[in-house]
């Protein structure tokens, strides 16, 4: 009668990844619900939208951008940052330029690195949370999360059954009864599954229902257009690959820089 345990194991396995999404849709529609009154027209700013696409590390990746693109900061292919113009436009170029330090120079990735957990950037996140455009950082729960822990455990279902029903010896009970309780809990994940994906795909880890719904209207206008402040938001919305240009590419992707979008 090992394989009761094996299916009990199987159970808890489950039970609990589909609770944990269940736990991390309902928190992110109540996220969602703070953002009725939010005018569906308005136009996310490029820090926004790098926010909600890819969080605070996307917010640092599109000023570098920026400033590069402006000649105010110089991305070497090997993975240098070197500051041209030191007067920061705004509050987020200031903070890259302080990361910088001193000396003018450093390398792209701890410079990143700094950008992304400066003030700025948790302001930013602050305001996008306060108006129900993203989801509160450190919750742990996010449905994307969620998403992946119910796939592992259907995995996990499958694992056990299989081992179950490999058990050396007699059982007491024929083995096609045997798959048949543990297509249960799996029945169980796999339905979970295709409910999160009618309901409430696409999975984010950063933007709340409502900030989805506008990152997918400025994903359409982007598409077709070809002038400067669309070139910037393509980099916000899908990352540093929405780069053409070899060398400002290689600053971002060199080998020794441990930090990949």
């Amino acid at each position: 009668m090992f394989w009761v345990l094996f299916l009990l194991l199987a159970w808890v396995v489950a039970g609990v990844a589909c609770a944990r999404l269940c736990l991390a849709a309902v928190r992110a529609a109540a996220v969602g619900g703070r953002a009725t009154t939010a005018d569906p027209e308005h136009d996310l700013t490029l820090y926004e939208a790098a926010f909600l696409s890819g969080g605070p590390a996307r917010v640092a990746d599109v000023t570098l951008v920026a400033m590069a693109r402006q000649r105010r900061l110089l991305l070497a292919h090997t993975g240098w940052a070197t500051v041209v113009d030191p007067r920061g436009r705004d509050e987020m170029e200031r903070s890259v330029i302080g990361a910088i330090g001193p000396e003018g120079q450093s390398r792209i990735a701890p410079v990143r690195a700094a950008a992304a957990a400066a003030d700025p950037v948790r302001g930013l996140a602050d305001r996008l949370v306060s108006a129900g455009l993203a989801v509160p950082e450190g919750s742990g729960a996010s449905v994307a999360a969620g998403v992946r822990r119910v796939r592992a455990a259907s995995l996990a279902v499958l694992v056990l059954g299989a081992t179950a029903l490999l058990l050396p010896g007699p059982t007491g009970m024929p083995r096609g009864l045997i798959a048949l309780w543990f297509a249960l809990p799996l029945t169980l994940t796999v339905s979970c599954l295709a409910i999160a994906r009618a309901e409430i795909h696409p999975y984010s880890r950063w933007a709340s229902p409502a900030g989805q719904r506008l990152l997918g209207s400025l994903a359409g206008r982007v598409r077709g257009a070809g002038d400067e402040r669309t070139f910037l938001a393509s980099v916000a919305v899908r990352g540093i690959r929405a780069i053409g240009e070899p060398g400002l590419r290689a600053a971002f992707t060199h080998r020794d820089q441990p930090w990949r979008d």
